[in-house]
């Protein structure tokens, strides 16, 4: 399956990368390009593609304005922000804004194909090694917004799939792990995210590593 993509970047050097990144690859096809987050939204009616690659800093219309607007107008649309950053905090309000997930600009591009393409075949784990970036390559804001549910809601077992979760397992991993049915992981996760008020895997390792729940013993064999 080829996935049509728009990449939304206000530099053209940095859309041209993205692009000679993509090209290789048979599974892409670009669709178009946007110069900043306004004529990202506009192109997104246009062309509905599947995939944007969006730069958080952008004139006229912010990366983060603009994926609001486009989750809420073409839910369907699967968002990635692009960032240099390494602070937590921009991760974190990215993806409350709807994106279903980041890249540094600096990776190894080996990373951004594997991680796109797990993202667009909705294979639901984060990869290990993307689940090392969140935990190691970003600086952690030093206190969980307030608003936040608190770990609390979670039995011992759910706090045991969160760590999963965000150590980068996907369900069948977990459910070896853990020595579970893939089935009962899949229930337990629909719950967790139903406590903690979050809408995808992406959100609830992003609360893992705010919470601390990234180093908790998982006991085998319980329901």
């Amino acid at each position: 399956m080829k996935y049509n993509v728009l990449i939304a970047d206000d530099h053209p050097l940095a859309r041209r990368a993205v692009r000679s990144m993509l090209d290789g690859e048979a599974a892409f096809e670009i669709a178009g390009e946007a110069h900043d987050g306004s004529e990202a939204v506009r192109l997104c009616g246009e062309l509905l593609p599947d995939l944007v690659l969006m730069d958080i800093q952008m004139p006229v219309m912010n990366g983060l304005e603009a994926t609001k607007r486009i989750k809420q107008l073409y839910p369907q649309i699967r968002v990635v922000m692009l960032t240099v950053s390494d602070d937590a905090a921009d991760l974190f309000t990215a993806i409350r804004h709807g994106a279903q997930g980041y890249l540094l600009k600096n990776m190894d591009p080996d990373d951004w194909i594997n991680y796109l393409r797990g993202l667009l075949d909705d294979d639901s784990e984060i990869s290990r090694r993307m689940a090392d970036r969140l935990l190691h390559s970003f600086r952690l804001p030093q206190e969980p917004p307030i608003s936040e549910v608190k770990p609390s809601v979670l039995s011992a077992r759910e706090g045991e799939i969160v760590s999963c979760v965000a150590s980068g397992q996907s369900n069948r991993q977990i459910a070896e792990t853990l020595i579970i049915t893939e089935n009962t992981v899949k229930n337990h996760i629909k719950n967790i995210l139903a406590k903690l008020e979050l809408e995808n895997r992406v959100q609830l390792t992003a609360y893992a590593v705010r919470h601390g729940l990234t180093q908790i013993s998982h006991k085998s064999g319980e329901k």
